[in-house]
């Protein structure tokens, strides 16, 4: 376990039972969720990103897509 998963659960382990409850309860669908998607992540052939790949770049070039600072502007850096 990390450090900071450990402190997560000192500082969890302070709250009311119902709140550890509804944290776990979280935590369980996070953890679920997670294993899901790794699952299809390496279940996903070459076939099916050599198809993703080839429906980016037809995007691209009829200019259906936009630079990512164009939709999300970089946060400015603290002076």
């Amino acid at each position: 376990m990390t450090t900071l998963l450990q402190r997560g659960v000192a500082e969890a382990e302070k709250l009311p039972a119902a709140d550890q409850d509804a944290i776990a309860v979280r935590l369980l669908a996070e953890v679920k969720d997670e294993r899901q998607w790794n699952d299809r992540f390496a279940a996903t052939g070459d076939d099916q990103w050599n198809r993703l790949v080839s429906e980016v770049r037809r995007e691209i070039a009829a200019g259906h897509t936009h630079p990512l600072d164009e939709l999300v502007p970089p946060e400015e850096s603290p002076e």
